[in-house]
This record gives structure tokens, C-alpha cells and sequence, in this order.
């Protein structure tokens, strides 16, 4: 069975990482719309319209079912696209009640984009599963850039981090929601910065993988040993598009490699002590 995965740029490689580790009779087809990233500071719109147009290419390929490995994507794009195809497509959604459900009395940091912030899909989350008013928001647009240049440690990483958290008694949160894909690359950074408190991250891989095979009733299963799948199964499984172009020149693949080798290094990073 062949899967999409869709992401305005890099950030979904890692839900694509977990879905080949973890699924065992799928190929993959990744579409990163280099040409309009970041998509968390662009109208909606627009990222209506590039999302579209990658679902679109990615059935014309043979896809079947769609993961839109963005949570901003989900966001601004996912209902309009469900009422187009008749195939599943799969959103992002922050994880926000599974980090509720690790310490009912502490807060929970929500991280994301702009658009996911400030989106109704995020409002309505929020007023459903956060009946104690425990949830608070920050937006870091600026590590999407980051990853994009791959950027993923250094000064300037940390500056911006710590700028970013200055204004947050962290000792009053339990944990840190990744609500964008691209922010999973930055956990080392981020446990730098945020040293000295006990802070779990979260973020809805998992389930949008689970969700994902669910939804194919049936057309997929999962392995029984992920950990033995390493990262040249996933070139052997997935063909890489840029915007509509495929992309086969070995420097682009070096390039997907270098991500794949930094998710590789910050996969079982989960607490920040």
C-alpha cells in the first residue's frame, strides 16, 4: 500500500521515520513543498492551496491514503481536503490531552506556529480537553527556519530558545507539546535551555501513526520489532518530491540523510532533567 506523507518541508521526515520504523507493508511517497516553506507564517489560503496541490500530485502517484505530517497544514487545510478526496486523510493534531494526562495539577507549554496558535483547530482542542485552564501557547516560528537550514544546535539556537522561554516560570509545567513536526528536531536544544526542570516532551507521532493504520482498515499493520529498521529502509521504501519535482540527485539525498541522522540522535530523548 502507498502512503503520502506531506510537509511543507523537513519537519515531517519525522513522522515519516516513525511510520516506516513501524509499519511493515507500506512505501512511501514524502512531498516537502520546499518552494513555499514555512508554511506557520503564510495566510491560509495559500496553505490551503499548497496542500491541495501536493494531495493531489501524491494520488496521481498511486497513494492511497494522505498523512498531512504538518500540524499547520492540518490545521488551515485538513477539512477542506477530507470533503475533495475519497481517500483517508490524516492530520497532525498538537498533544495536548495525552501531556494533560501526565500531571493533572501542573500546566502544559503547547509549542507550535503561528497559524496553529492562533487557528481555530487549536482554540476548539483546547476548550475541549482543558476543562482546568492548564494549557498555554507559545509560538517558535523561527526553529522552522532554523530546521530548514539545517540549523539544529549553537548560539543562535539557544538564544532564540532562550528568548523565547524567558517570559515562563517552567517549574510550573509538567511538560513541553512539540506541536509542530519540525520542533522534534531540537530536543537537545531545548533540554539545554530548559535545564534544571522536569519537563516531559510530547508529541502526536504516535497516534497519527496509529491513527493511520486504523483509518486503511486493514491495508496496513504494524511491525513487531521497530527497532530494527534503520534509516536506508526508508530511501529503499520512499521516493522524495520537492514541490512537485522528484528528487533523485545526491546531494538533495545527503541532504534528507543529514535529517534522518539528527532524528536518529534525539529519538529517545523524552525528559528534560
Amino acid at each position: 500500500m502507498k502512503i503520502g506523507f506531506f510537509d511543507s518541508g523537513m519537519g515531517g521526515l519525522s513522522v515519516l521515520d516513525y511510520a516506516v520504523r513501524n509499519i511493515k507493508n507500506a512505501d512511501y511517497i514524502y512531498y516537502a513543498d520546499e518552494e513555499h516553506v514555512p508554511f506557520g507564517e503564510k495566510k491560509v489560503d495559500e496553505i490551503i492551496e499548497y496542500t491541495d496541490t501536493a494531495v493531489s500530485f501524491m494520488i496521481d502517484k498511486g497513494a492511497q491514503a494522505v498523512v498531512l505530517a504538518c500540524n499547520t497544514a492540518t490545521s488551515a487545510a485538513a477539512s477542506v481536503l477530507r470533503k475533495k478526496y475519497s481517500i483517508p486523510i490524516i492530520g497532525m493534531e498538537p498533544a495536548v490531552k495525552k501531556a494533560l494526562a501526565i500531571d493533572g495539577s501542573k500546566r502544559v507549554l503547547a509549542a507550535a506556529t503561528p497559524v496553529t496558535v492562533n487557528g481555530k483547530k487549536m482554540k476548539d482542542l483546547i476548550e475541549r480537553v482543558d476543562d482546568h485552564h492548564l494549557v498555554d501557547l507559545i509560538a517558535l516560528p523561527g526553529l522552522v527556519r532554523f530546521a530548514e537550514a539545517g540549523v539544529f544546535e549553537g548560539e543562535e539556537v539557544s538564544k532564540y530558545l532562550s528568548d523565547c522561554f524567558s517570559g515562563y516560570e517552567l517549574e510550573k509545567y509538567s511538560s513541553i507539546v512539540l506541536g509542530c513536526t519540525h520542533f522534534n528536531y531540537f530536543k537537545e536544544a531545548i533540554g539545554k535551555v530548559c535545564s534544571g526542570h522536569e519537563l516531559r516532551f510530547v508529541d502526536g507521532i504516535e497516534g497519527t501513526v496509529k491513527w493511520l493504520v486504523h483509518e486503511t482498515y486493514g491495508g496496513l499493520s504494524l511491525r513487531e520489532e521497530p527497532g530494527s529498521v534503520k534509516i536506508g529502509d526508508v530511501f529503499r521504501l520512499t521516493s522524495f518530491v520537492y514541490s512537485g519535482k522528484e528528487i533523485s540527485d545526491t546531494k538533495e539525498l545527503n541532504r534528507i540523510s543529514q535529517y534522518m541522522k539528527q532524528l536518529d540522535k534525539v529519538r529517545e530523548l523524552s525528559m528534560i532533567s
